[in-house]
């Protein structure tokens, strides 16, 4: 007699029972007719190329893959005819347990994290999400960089997403007679203006004269990240002249802030213009744009990628960096969120040019805007900054972490801790480690359920909301969203339900940028579409495996559902519950408009039993 645990072990090996109805089948032990019409008792048993077979007749259909040690569990006795059809469901996932986390991570590459092996040992570690700084390094070490992700990426496969992040104007004074710098005392006069003679402790040059234009009496101008603060006193054709409120030491070339300011110049440079377009070249998934002052900069960048969109490639997403105060002026966050991708609340130039103890209410207000459109957030800079010399962080890093993850982020970064660091990868595996102590606090949870924001009245939020109350009822192990651009499955997030978000798109470029969405398992398609004329292995070809033909396309798609669930790891029990979200017909952008309960078994299965030819 075949016991319980080889039944459970064959199915653990498989994806799901995925018959046309025809006949009652029960899960233990499988019940087939052979060629003479005779009822026999048989368990799954192994073909010559390793996969589990489920035997009904003359026709077969292959439960999966077995591992070595289930095949010495089964201990199988019937060998299938050469003549009869083999069809395979699934292949045994290649990672079948990732981060049980919904929080995302994001990791910037760099010197510390460029080979292969460093950014494979952070993609295992935690990181979702990785960041190509353009503001250092030459393009093609960014190519480079890339080329290794995807090799990784396909070896588990596993969508990861890319970043590229370019660099934004830098405003910077010249150049002193003093290479040395010279020293401000507080209370002097000290001058800014257009004349390029090198500066002493009386003026130096400042090329920008946008600053001289936008400026007016009383405004603040910060000096090296704020070590030096100047208060406009006067102005004339192509100068400032300035008191200096805080003292200080100013050398070449550094940085001025203007937080008071909102200067009439385009956020992105002729280096950015340039590295946008290498971007497009090679394929980048998220494109983060710097110095964002006003919604229409975000408008600049999306008719500057659309114009240089190499024909037929698909359209990146894009990431607004709040950095600037003039982002808060009137509705100004709210355009800027609408009219981007996601929002990256850039701490550092934030917390130059904001008080200190502006940033967390600032950080926060970010947040709820993003959330509330339904749009990713990341939270970055100095989040463990310690990390980049320690081997573990401050507590009040640790602390800084957990706020972010509180507040309800989708994701939070590392920068130099992970770029040039000496404990790359000891930083990520701690921001996993923070997230999934916070994640399994109750008043995280019940943090989540209280900011919750409302859903709109459209059917597609509608079937949404009904989607995450179904799955808590009867405790579902995940929500699996089949969405063409994302749309749907972003709107599951915007809800932060309480199980994983299964996020299936027939597109690998959709299912690499929701890899930054908070709660989101996005499963990577090879290619093709599943909406008409449907041929699964030409979009899930898990180590060669081959489909077999659905009654019908929603069928297919359960059955797809299935396959994602367990290669995931987000099911352990055929009984494991999932509901499942569609849009009918196939192929309308953000439609859902059909829920169904389906056990892990598979679309003809319920409650212990499967319909089969």
């Amino acid at each position: 007699m075949i016991s319980k645990s080889a039944i459970f072990a064959a199915w653990l090996a498989s994806t799901a029972y995925a018959f046309a109805p025809s006949q009652i089948q029960q899960y233990a032990p499988h019940r087939s007719k052979d060629d003479s019409g005779t009822i026999a008792n048989r368990l799954s048993s192994p073909s010559t190329n390793g996969s589990f077979l489920y035997h009904t007749g003359k026709s077969q259909t292959a439960l999966g893959i077995a591992t070595s040690n289930d095949s010495d569990l089964l201990n199988p006795t019937f060998v299938p005819s050469k003549q009869m059809a083999t069809t395979t469901v699934a292949a045994v996932p290649k990672l079948a347990q990732r981060w049980r986390k919904s929080t995302k991570q994001v990791a910037t590459l760099g010197p510390a994290s460029s080979s292969k092996e460093m950014i494979e040992k952070l993609f295992l570690a935690g990181a979702d999400v990785f960041r190509l700084n353009f503001s250092h390094g030459a393009q093609e070490q960014k190519k480079e960089l890339l080329i290794m992700i995807r090799e990784i990426e396909e070896k588990y496969s596993h969508p990861i997403a890319i970043l590229g992040d370019l660099q934004g104007p830098k405003l910077r004074v010249g150049e002193f007679s003093d290479p040395g710098g010279v020293f401000l005392e507080q209370g002097q006069t000290f001058r800014l203006d257009l004349d390029d003679a090198r500066g002493d402790n009386t003026r130096v040059m400042l090329p920008h004269p946008e600053i001289i234009e936008a400026s007016e009496v009383g405004h603040v101008l910060l000096v090296d990240d704020g070590k030096v603060k100047l208060t406009v006193t006067g102005k004339g054709e192509g100068y400032l002249d300035c008191r200096v409120d805080v003292e200080g030491k100013i050398s070449n070339r550094k940085g001025v802030n203007t937080p008071d300011s909102v200067l009439d110049i385009s956020p992105l440079t002729p280096k950015d213009r340039s590295d946008l377009e290498y971007m497009l070249e090679i394929g980048v998934d998220w494109v983060a744009l710097s110095f964002v002052q006003r919604p229409e900069d975000i408008e600049e960048i999306h008719r500057l990628i659309d114009e240089k969109l190499p024909e037929g490639s698909f359209k990146p997403a894009v990431m607004a960096k709040i950095e600037k105060p003039s982002c808060f002026i009137g509705n100004a966050l709210h355009e800027i969120v609408r009219l981007c991708d996601g929002i990256m609340v850039a701490r550092g130039d934030l917390g130059v040019e904001c008080a200190p103890e502006d940033v967390p209410l600032l950080q926060k207000q970010i947040i709820d805007e993003s959330r509330e459109q339904g749009k990713p957030v990341v939270v970055a800079t100095q989040m463990l900054e310690s990390m980049i010399d320690s081997p573990t962080p401050t507590r009040a890093e640790a602390s800084d972490v957990a706020t972010a993850i509180y507040d309800g982020a989708d994701a939070i970064m590392l920068s130099a801790e992970s770029a040039a660091g000496k404990y790359p990868e000891e930083s990520v595996a701690m921001q996993q480690r923070i997230i999934n102590r916070v994640e399994s606090d109750a008043h995280y949870r019940n943090s989540l359920t209280q900011n919750q924001p409302a859903p709109k009245n459209t059917p597609t939020d509608a079937i949404i909301t009904a989607a995450k109350q179904i799955a808590d009822t009867i405790k579902a192990k995940s929500i699996v969203c089949f969405s063409l651009r994302g749309s749907t499955v972003l709107r599951a997030a915007k809800g932060r339900p309480g199980v994983p978000i299964l996020g299936i798109s027939p597109f690998k470029e959709t299912a690499r940028q929701l890899a930054i969405s908070w709660g989101v398992y996005p499963e990577l398609p090879q290619t093709g579409s599943y909406f008409s004329n449907i041929v699964e292995e030409e979009l899930f070809d898990y180590d060669n495996s081959i489909s077999e033909q659905a009654t019908d396309d929603f069928n297919l798609v359960l059955r797809n559902a299935c396959r994602a669930a367990l290669k995931k790891g987000l099911v352990s029990d055929p009984d494991d519950l999932l509901v499942v979200t569609a849009g009918i017909p196939f192929g309308t952008p953000g439609a859902a408009n059909v829920i169904r309960v389906v056990p892990a078994a598979g679309p003809s299965c319920w409650d212990g039993q499967c319909r089969i030819d």
